[in-house]
């Protein structure tokens, strides 16, 4: 056969590229829980659509050639759902998947190419940071990954932490729009040995960047999962509701069957006392479609709830006020996860949906060490610059700044409010005993007739009266309003796309 040699040789060197770190280093780490860099790609893509970039990519050191085969990083581009991605997959049993010159610039080429033809990049991240020696030196010059950070949010990147990650792994999923991570996975700047070494004392893993850290202190990991598996088919989930750049509306998806009756029962998740508490998050999941409620930073500031869903058929971006934790008063916390759902959704041409029960802010001293004054504003900044539609329900309480904050006084394009609701520039019962000095327990009859005073012309038909609020709903109205609204305020001038002002607006703050 002509060229005999040339195939032979290069099915060999394909084999030795695709044999990653070894039969001896793979068995080493295979757990039901935990796949190999080329099984994870696997199992994320369309079959059959992967098509690799760089395969032959080794160290540029001579002496490190034979033992770094894709140089620890497999890339390339393939389909997710029928539709184009970017793939960036750390291969852990070559050199800790270290970052180097070779796959620095193989990541680089696949984010450079889903950035300028508009598709989504996937981060498949597990990495000990930067490859030493060869990065010491003159190969701090050779580093092409310097300026690759910068998000601008043309296409949406997606990252899982699958393991250590550390340096560039790191990087990608605090850069990305949505970030899972596995649990066992540690994340952080530095690993445990070199911040034991630099602290004097010794660091555990999960001290340092286990999942509960990035979970529920720093809010990096959006969603926390117990497998490989769950972790990929959370990264196709997510990009079900994203369109495939910021240039195309989000994909619509067939409304389930039953989708229009858990509504009809919403009454009985809502208790008839003001001061008993419930999840708001089965109350979304009432008059959103059938199973498309989506929780993003559940562990996070949990006082609000974001979520993506989708609406008869349409995908919208929530944020609701959650009385099962803090009452609905919102921290720092929730402050730094509304305002980045705002940002995701705006970036991505999602609708925005609010939920108001809240009594306001938390306050205090340890509110004001954690910055929340400049995270309220942080939030309110963000909400002004937002061009996607707008639109706000008052369920039960808003009171204060929080009322402007979750889309009030004029900020939503439609504001309506449940029967139920009660907005006042604080909860009258505080402003009793602020204004006049006294305690129910001090006085109960006049406390009571004080309260009424204060409660006076806050109610949902008083705001209707001053078209404070468009209209005043039943609750088992909900889902038939949103419909309404939802296609009142669609962007036909546009092509339901926005202006993404937010679109170069941090990542991580």
């Amino acid at each position: 056969m002509k060229f005999d040699d040339k195939i032979k040789e290069h099915a060999a060197r394909t084999r030795v590229a695709k044999a990653m770190g070894g039969e001896d280093k793979l068995a080493t780490r295979r757990r039901p829980e935990v796949m190999n860099a080329r099984e994870r790609i696997d199992h994320l893509l369309d079959p059959g659509s992967f098509r690799e970039s760089g395969l032959f990519g080794v160290s540029y050191i001579p002496e490190m050639r034979e033992s770094t085969p894709c140089d620890g990083k497999i890339t390339g581009f393939g389909k997710l759902d029928g539709r184009r991605v970017g793939v960036v997959s750390y291969d852990f049993t070559v050199k800790g998947s270290s970052s180097s010159y070779t796959n620095n610039r193989k990541m680089s080429h696949v984010k450079d190419i889903g950035d300028r033809r508009g598709f989504p990049v996937v981060f498949l991240g597990e990495s000990t940071g930067v490859r030493m020696p060869d990065i010491m030196g003159e190969g701090m010059g050779m580093n092409v990954e310097g300026n690759r950070f910068l998000r601008t949010r043309e296409a949406p990147w997606v990252a899982a932490v699958l393991g250590n990650a550390f340096g560039s792994a790191a990087w990608h999923a605090c850069c990305s729009d949505f970030c899972v991570m596995r649990k066992g996975a540690v994340m952080a700047v530095a690993s445990p040995r070199v911040v034991s070494m630099a602290l004097g004392r010794e660091v555990s893993p999960e001290e340092l960047g286990g999942w509960q850290v990035l979970a529920e202190h720093s809010g990096f990991a959006d969603l926390v999962v117990d497998t490989d598996q769950q972790a990929l088919d959370a990264i196709k989930r997510f990009l079900g509701y994203l369109p495939t750049n910021n240039r195309q509306p989000p994909p619509l998806a067939p409304v389930p069957a039953g989708s229009d009756e858990p509504v009809k029962d919403i009454l009985d998740l809502i208790p008839e006392s003001p001061t008993q508490v419930y999840d708001v998050r089965k109350v979304i999941q009432a008059f959103a479609d059938r199973d498309s409620f989506f929780e993003i930073k559940e562990r996070f500031g949990r006082s609000i709830t974001t979520a993506l869903a989708r609406i008869d058929r349409h995908v919208v971006g929530v944020i609701a006020n959650n009385p099962q934790f803090k009452g609905g008063a919102m921290d720092a916390d929730a402050c730094s996860k509304a305002t980045d759902f705002i940002v995701l959704c705006d970036s991505y041409n999602i609708p925005l949906l609010f939920l108001q029960d809240q009594p306001g802010f938390l306050i205090g001293p340890e509110a004001e060490k954690r910055g929340v004054i400049g995270k309220v504003i942080n939030w309110m900044n963000a909400l002004l610059q937002v061009t996607v539609p707008r639109i706000s329900i008052i369920l039960r309480k808003s009171y204060g700044r929080g009322f402007i904050n979750m889309g009030g006084a004029g900020i939503a394009d439609e504001i309506a409010a449940w029967w139920t609701a009660e907005v006042s520039f604080m909860n009258p019962r505080t402003a009793v005993m602020v204004v006049h000095g006294i305690k129910e327990e001090d006085d109960p009859e006049r406390f009571q007739k004080l309260l009424a005073e204060m409660s006076r012309h806050g109610s949902a038909y008083d705001l209707g009266a001053v078209f404070g609020v468009k209209e005043v709903l039943d609750p088992r109205e909900t889902r038939e309003y949103l419909k309404e609204m939802l296609d009142t305020h669609s962007l036909r001038l546009s092509g339901d796309v926005g202006q993404h002002r937010l679109a170069n607006w941090p990542t991580s703050y």
